[in-house]
């Protein structure tokens, strides 16, 4: 009399019928291969079960690299998209106050900022009336602040765009939105020969907006566009 176990008609018909659906179920393969390596014994190693175990794990591994792919690929698509609406926006203005009044318009908005002020420096002390007017968008300090602030007193190479955590911000740029601000992206910029350098700063409550970890080509495309509107306004 056989010991081996028996289908029931029913079962053995559904394989026979499909199949396709058998191999292509993993659970039901992974039970087979394991009642294979059970009757073979323990003295006997199934080289092509661990082979189909490593090839597995690698395809897992690959599964979720092409998932990683696809979602940074995204995020790039909407992080460029973003940056392009932004340029457009910042060449609309047809006057300079204009132009300081929509980076906290529909500017601040497309980049889904917090906060976002203009810092120039000057070696006059006396302001004029009309920056005093935009004291909310633009900041006048002493020549030598910038880089003094970009890089925190730290002294040495200060890069086009730095991207930081905070638990606050300095309330001479942000206001009364510092306490609020937890990254933020500082765009140091070249007016050209002759002229003191400005800064962009644009804040955020959330603290994974601005990171040291993310790129920064994007925003040193903007930063360069902004410059050269800003050359123009200057000139």
């Amino acid at each position: 009399m056989s010991s081996s176990p028996v289908l029931e008609e029913s079962l053995r018909k559904a394989i026979v019928d499909k199949p396709d659906a058998v191999l292509e179920d993993q659970t039901v393969m992974n039970a087979l291969v394991s009642a294979n390596e059970r009757s073979m014994g323990a003295n006997i190693v199934d080289l092509r079960g661990i082979a189909m175990d490593r090839m597995e794990a690698r395809l897992d591994r690959l599964e979720d690299t092409h998932r990683s792919v696809i979602a940074a690929a995204y995020d790039n698509l909407a992080g460029t998209n973003q940056i392009h609406r932004a340029v457009l926006r910042l060449m609309d203005p047809t006057n300079f106050e204009d132009f300081l009044q929509n980076l906290r318009g529909e500017l601040s908005e497309i980049m889904r900022l917090d906060a976002i002020t203009l810092v120039l420096e000057s070696a006059q002390n006396d302001q004029t009336n009309a920056v005093e007017r935009m004291g909310e968008v633009l900041n006048i300090v002493e020549p030598g602040f910038i880089d003094d602030y970009i890089s925190q007193g730290r002294g040495g190479m200060v890069r086009p765009v730095t991207l930081r955590q905070m638990q606050g911000g300095m309330p001479q740029l942000y206001g009364d939105k510092a306490d609020w601000v937890r990254s933020e992206a500082c765009l140091k910029l070249d007016f050209g020969d002759g002229r003191l350098p400005g800064l962009l700063v644009m804040g955020a409550e959330d603290p994974h907006q601005f990171t040291p970890q993310h790129g920064t080509e994007l925003l040193t495309f903007f930063g360069g566009v902004f410059e050269r509107s800003m050359r123009h306004w200057l000139s």
